[in-house]
């Protein structure tokens, strides 16, 4: 058995990096920045995917497909837009290599195959997206699209970290146009709602909504919308963000229609998106020092049956008494998996289910059998309880009802423990040393922002939304504020 993890309290970045390794979820790429998702965090991913789809869906969205490549030029339209995304752009000017001619085996790139534009690997495809609305587009008629497309970008990281910063990763990037402003504001506002409904009821994951300063705000967007988490170390992550653009992207692509007074205008725009960041989100939330702790609903695996056996007979009278619970589990729509390999002991097993996060494990030996009894242990809270044999898949359905909203509890008292309200600066510099989500008054203006960012290196995560307002002074520079803002060191 390998040694045990790092302790979140002594070497929280390590501790993470270790559970990402040998859970299973990924591993560096020979590609500096880049991730190998392998199956089992590519497992979680697809249950994440699932679930947003279907919501998507359900609010009327449909996926599409845009290419990789996009023109140089089609990034230059949207000065703002240029100038967010330029220094994190792969580039691509050639699109031949040929074999060295002194150095055998070698390829060099062929100079001849320069390309007469530069393509960048999509970073983000509100560009190509608009420019393929130009066509779209014509009448009111053609209002709204909602388009949502399941896609990988690249934006080019220094420094990296699996799932929470790659160079390349894996996301959803919705884009719709719509006849009116106010249209386009319900639904950048509906999507920030589904982004909250999916962390809080399938991640188990507390969040706050708000809206980002213009300092934080995405290159291009008139308005950017986000729900911020707290992890466990007391940093925040940004968890969704949704986009109000306005009518730029609109205009710099020359996307016009005819309304119903017969007049022509721009449509109205939002971009919206989460990525396999959810990942890193999910580790840091809910895990502890023995592994992963995974939400029921997106566990692979909910249910791991281990039999305890000495003899072939142990396992096979083991089996036959197993195999009725296992299609009983599967009927009601529950993921499980009956351990009977015996390349390992029971113990090895029990530390590998535990490390890997599954919710609910069963074990059951020649004793349980003549005892009519079966072990349920948890792996939230790590309790454990002999249940009959007969009553034990009522007893599991409701265990992972139970831990799916006693994780999301957990994580809430833990925000609510570690968010805290200064009103002087003395105040703010002691307690965003000690982490947590920050309330203090902001005199609104960006370099104030600037100022707190470059002397206690936290940012303003969100001016939450619906938060009533309150008169105050800011804590650096003592001007009125309307409202609070939250602080936090951030991932």
């Amino acid at each position: 058995m390998s040694k045990a993890l790092p302790k979140r309290s002594e070497n929280y970045s390590e501790w993470y990096n270790e559970i990402v390794k040998r859970a299973g979820l990924a591993e560096n790429s020979p590609v500096r920045g880049c991730m190998i998702i392998k199956p089992y965090g590519f497992a979680i991913w697809e249950k994440m995917q699932r679930a947003l789809d279907d919501m998507f869906k359900a609010t009327g969205h449909e996926n599409a497909y845009f290419p990789l490549f996009i023109p140089k030029s089609f990034l230059e339209k949207e000065e703002e837009h240029a100038e967010g995304f330029a220094k994190e752009c792969a580039v691509v000017t050639h699109y031949r290599l040929k074999a060295d001619p002194n150095n055998k085996g070698a390829l060099i790139v062929d100079p001849e195959a320069r390309l007469e534009e530069e393509l960048i690997i999509r970073p983000t495809s509100e560009t190509v997206i608009w420019n393929a609305y130009r066509t779209w587009i014509q009448s009111w008629r053609d209002l709204p699209i909602l388009i949502n497309q399941w896609a990988n970008v690249v934006r080019w990281e220094m420094r990296t970290r699996l799932f929470l910063r790659t160079a390349e990763f894996l996301w959803q990037e919705g884009h719709t146009a719509h006849a009116t402003e106010q249209e386009a504001i319900e639904e950048t506002e509906q999507m920030l709602g589904v982004y909250e409904d999916f962390a809080e009821n399938w991640m188990a994951l507390p969040v706050v909504q708000g809206v980002k300063t213009a300092n934080e705000r995405f290159a291009g967007a008139v308005e950017t919308y986000c729900i911020e988490a707290l992890m466990q170390d007391g940093r925040a992550l940004q968890a969704g963000t949704s986009h109000f653009l306005g009518q730029n992207f609109a205009k710099v692509f020359d996307v016009k229609f005819v309304n119903r007074e017969n007049q022509l205008e721009y449509p109205w725009a939002t971009s919206w998106g989460v990525s396999t960041r959810l990942m890193g989100a999910l580790i840091m939330a809910h895990s502890d020092d023995n592994g992963l702790v995974l939400p029921p609903k997106l566990a692979p695996i909910q249910v791991v049956i281990i039999p305890i056996f000495k003899t072939e007979e142990d396992l096979a009278r083991i089996s036959e008494r197993v195999e009725p619970i296992v299609a009983e589990l599967r009927k009601a729509g529950i993921s499980v998996k009956f351990d009977s390999d015996d390349k390992q002991r029971s113990g090895w097993k029990f530390a590998e289910y535990e490390l890997r996060g599954v919710p609910v494990r069963l074990a059951i030996g020649a004793r349980d059998l003549e005892n009519g009894t079966i072990e349920v242990a948890r792996r939230d809270n790590l309790t454990k309880e002999s249940v009959t044999i007969d009553g034990v898949v009522e007893t599991v359905k409701i265990v992972l009802e139970q831990m799916q909203e006693a994780i999301y509890q957990k994580a809430l008292r833990f925000r609510e423990e570690n968010t805290f309200t200064v009103d002087t600066w003395d105040e703010f510099k002691m307690q965003i040393e000690k982490g947590g989500f920050v309330l203090a008054h902001w005199d609104g203006t960006p370099e104030t922002e600037e100022r707190i960012k470059d002397e206690t290196k936290a940012t303003i995560r969100c001016i939450p939304l619906n938060s009533a307002e309150e008169s105050g002074q800011c804590v650096m520079t003592g001007n009125d504020s309307a409202e609070r803002v939250i602080f936090a060191r951030a991932y």
